[in-house]
């Protein structure tokens, strides 16, 4: 029996939502996680950084496109002492810049991925993966990388079934 780890980083306060910004008391990546965990025999991680993103939205592209540019790592608050015991790793982000947020990929370089199946999910208003899928394949050329799914924010909270499936596709039920 593999063993599940949903890790996600998702971001609360201003979030560009119904085709304006508005104040999401929950990340949009933070309502699937949580929908996924309630689905599957999993463990869940939040990937949270020392230094807080600002709650306005535009200040908070701003801080991402700047870590995106200069290609910062920033720091983590967490890091798990168990990863080898996770067969499965589902990392679930919002899609930031093309790519994941920059906290993602400290995530990924902070651990060996060897053997293990990822399983990406991105929330976005839009534009999917985008480079993310790229990326993740590049920071773990070791492990198995399935099909990913993209859930456009404005649905997280009507997404059950579309997780469901997902999850039975990707032989995760």
């Amino acid at each position: 029996m593999s063993k599940i780890l949903i890790a996600y980083f998702s971001h609360a306060g201003q979030n560009y939502s119904h085709g304006s910004i508005r104040n999401l008391p929950i990340g949009n990546t933070e309502v699937v996680a949580k929908k996924l965990h309630a689905m599957l025999d999993s463990d869940l991680f939040y990937i949270d950084t020392v230094k807080k993103y600002p709650d306005d939205h535009m200040q908070k592209i701003a801080v991402a496109k700047q870590e995106y540019d200069k290609n910062i790592r920033p720091e983590l608050k967490a890091k798990l002492d168990n990863m080898d015991d996770y067969d499965t790793v589902i990392a679930a982000f919002p899609n930031w810049w093309t790519t994941m947020p920059m906290a993602m990929f400290t995530f990924f370089e902070s651990y060996d991925f060897f053997g293990k199946i990822i399983c990406p999910i991105v929330t976005h208003g839009g534009s999917g993966f985008s480079n993310s899928l790229r990326d993740i394949s590049l920071l773990c050329p070791s492990a198995e990388i399935r099909e990913g799914l993209a859930i456009n924010g404005d649905d997280v909270q009507k997404c059950d079934k579309v997780l469901e499936k997902w999850a039975k596709k990707v032989h995760l039920l």
